[in-house]
């Protein structure tokens, strides 16, 4: 199995030589609405390669979008344009609505996640899958160009997991890219993702038959 290193000349997301004390190096690139998919044991550095993207931990080497490089941007902006939602969102207020500014999508966005009537709740009252969903929705308010997802999905019945890949394929299709870690083995099948296999710190592409998720 060999490290990826794949890259294209029209991609949106760039990635070369990143790396942490933790991860890496990692080379990766995803275009304008494609998405990827990786797997791995826990502790094999999966949430933390997103976080280095988002740029959220200490990291060296090259992250650009469309050409321009991580760097050239302030964070706010780079946060805006490539939203990173964790396994576990951050909720600092004690009603829902507080976590959300008005937008001319964000009703669109509730009514497909099942939620219409979230903003009327306390966060007290919100179950994991609740707070999942909602995170997505304050994630896709920006119009992110690229997604960051750290297993959108995890505490979600069936249903709830319909909603949340017709909203990711909605944005797919609008042109977004997105890298989600998932363990969902169909769930890669079923976005259409290019599948990466993640191990004590490595990036590999198209895991062997049997690899351990």
């Amino acid at each position: 199995m060999q490290l990826a290193a794949k890259f294209e000349t029209d991609a949106m997301l760039t990635i070369k030589d990143l790396q942490t004390p933790l991860i890496g190096p990692v080379d990766l690139s995803l275009k304008s609405g494609h998405c990827a998919a990786i797997s791995g044991p826990s502790g094999a550095g999966k949430s933390l390669l997103l976080r280095a993207i988002s740029d959220l931990d200490e990291n060296t080497g090259h992250v650009s979008l469309d050409g321009t490089t991580r760097d050239a941007l302030p964070a706010p902006e780079w946060r805006r344009k490539v939203a990173y939602v964790p396994a576990e969102s951050g909720w600092w207020a004690e009603n829902v609505q507080d976590h959300f500014v008005e937008t001319p999508n964000l009703a669109e966005l509730l009514q497909a996640a099942a939620l219409s009537n979230a903003l009327s709740w306390q966060v007290s009252r919100l179950s994991t899958g609740e707070r999942q969903r909602l995170a997505l929705v304050r994630a896709l308010q920006l119009n992110p160009d690229v997604l960051l997802l750290d297993e959108p999905t995890s505490a979600l019945d069936p249903s709830s997991v319909a909603r949340v890949e017709a909203l990711l394929k909605a944005r797919l299709e609008a042109g977004c890219a997105v890298l989600l870690v998932s363990h969902d083995p169909d769930q890669p099948s079923r976005l259409e993702a290019h599948r990466y296999y993640m191990n004590s710190g490595e990036l590999f592409e198209n895991p062997a038959p049997g690899a351990i998720q």
